[in-house]
């Protein structure tokens, strides 16, 4: 059973008891990322995540990363466009341990000046080795093609430039903006007793800080576009994006079954067309993105560039086959199959399960059981699939590429 806690100064606090296992996962959630920063600080919100680690007013970057494995546990954290997470998992008689860490890195961080100046080396290096990477790099651009001058398009990372310029003070100012009480949940789930919430609530009820936005949070435009980057490399790597579907939406789970007749499996028309059946690609897939006030769809293939435009006109054949013809009865039956599995199998980890809730908390504000969802998912219809392809197809197409090729491939331009 969930259940939910708001403390007096707006912490939330989402606990799911799992009395059969013998771990527990927690999670400091704040509700801020690459999405909330102005350009002169794009990258701010993952480089506090990374300065969070590197020493309290109690504890150095060491004795941290010590302290959990003298217990066996493991701690780490990410960055989003719209939230940040700290976490660890911990067998349940250290849950305690872990909480007391966990608290004093939010509230104790020195961020000092000189392991300041040493992460960003580290973070630097992050940001060449993405860049180096194109199948990643590919997705960003992608990003930037949806929503170019909005900041949902920019890099969580940032750049090296910006991160160059960060201060201390900017990462205390940025601090006192975002990591409020307002925007903090505290994730639990596995096996605990009740005086864990007691200790919860006794470390993160006492502070107050006033929500200031950076960078006001406005709808993004999906732009439709091309951006493409020179790179010597292998393959051609390609993305098309189109406009999908907010966090919530009441046909989100008929976009995600068309998403996975399209591409989300090895079953997919996708993966058999362009690699079962042609020998196009060894990775080829689809994935939807929703954010609170937007969504993206996206396919990606990496190819040989002499196989590019094959590759590119069966991906976008595919995608008209689908929005004009719909999704067959079968492969409705085996898409709702293949992701009432994947829902049940998730919630065999603890860690999945506390994800779930701080995802589900800072964006829907709701928590469904297992029941309710699989619930919306029966209710998916064939036509429900075709009216939400169609939605979806009929939208502006953005397209990325990363290629050793000297200019973008006529056939992209003006799509």
């Amino acid at each position: 059973m969930i259940e939910t806690f708001t403390l007096d100064n707006g912490v939330r606090i989402i606990m799911e008891k799992i009395p059969t296992v013998r771990s527990v996962a927690l999670g400091v959630w704040i509700g801020t990322g690459s999405k909330f920063e102005n350009p002169e600080w794009n990258g701010i919100s993952h480089f506090i995540e990374h300065m969070l680690f590197k020493g309290t007013t109690t504890r150095s970057a060491k004795q941290i990363a010590e302290s959990f494995d003298q217990i066996g546990g493991n701690v780490n954290a990410f960055t989003s466009k719209e939230y940040t997470c700290y976490y660890a998992r911990v067998l349940d008689e250290h849950a305690s341990v872990a909480l007391d860490i966990l608290a004093d890195m939010y509230f104790n961080s020195v961020f000092d000046e000189k392991e300041l100046e040493k992460e960003k080396k580290v973070v630097i290096e992050e940001i060449r080795m993405y860049d180096d990477t194109p199948d990643d790099l590919v997705h960003d651009l992608v990003a930037k093609a949806c929503y170019t001058g909005h900041p949902l398009g920019a890099s969580i990372l940032g750049t090296e430039d910006v991160l160059n310029s960060l201060t201390r003070d900017d990462l205390n100012r940025y601090v006192d903006a975002r990591y409020t009480p307002e925007q903090t949940v505290i994730t639990v789930a596995g096996n605990f007793d009740d005086s864990l919430r007691d200790a919860i609530a006794g470390y993160f009820s006492g502070y107050e800080r006033t929500t200031a936005e950076l960078t006001p949070n406005v709808a993004p435009t999906f732009n439709g576009g091309t951006v493409w980057r020179k790179k010597e490399t292998e393959q051609a790597h390609l993305c098309l994006s189109y406009p999908g579907y907010q966090v919530g939406h009441k046909d989100i789970y008929s976009l995600i079954l068309m998403n996975n007749v399209l591409g989300g499996s090895m079953s997919s028309r996708l993966f058999q067309e362009v690699r079962e059946e042609r020998g196009l690609a060894y990775s080829v897939f689809s994935y939807h993105s929703s954010f609170q006030n937007a969504g993206t769809f996206t396919l990606y293939a990496g190819t040989a560039t002499k196989q590019l435009e094959e590759v590119y006109t069966v991906m976008l054949n595919t995608v008209a086959k689908l929005r004009d013809g719909g999704i067959t009865e079968d492969e409705l039956r085996k898409g709702k199959e293949q992701l009432k599995g994947s829902l049940m199998l998730s919630l065999e980890s603890t860690n999945s399960r506390m994800s779930r809730l701080g995802k589900n908390e800072l964006l829907l504000r709701r928590h469904l059981t297992l029941d309710q969802i699989i619930e919306q998912v029966e209710a998916v219809t064939t036509d429900s699939v075709k009216r939400v392809a169609s939605s979806i197809f009929a939208g502006p197409l953005a397209t990325a590429l990363v290629s050793p090729l000297a200019e973008l491939p006529a056939y992209m331009k003006g799509k």
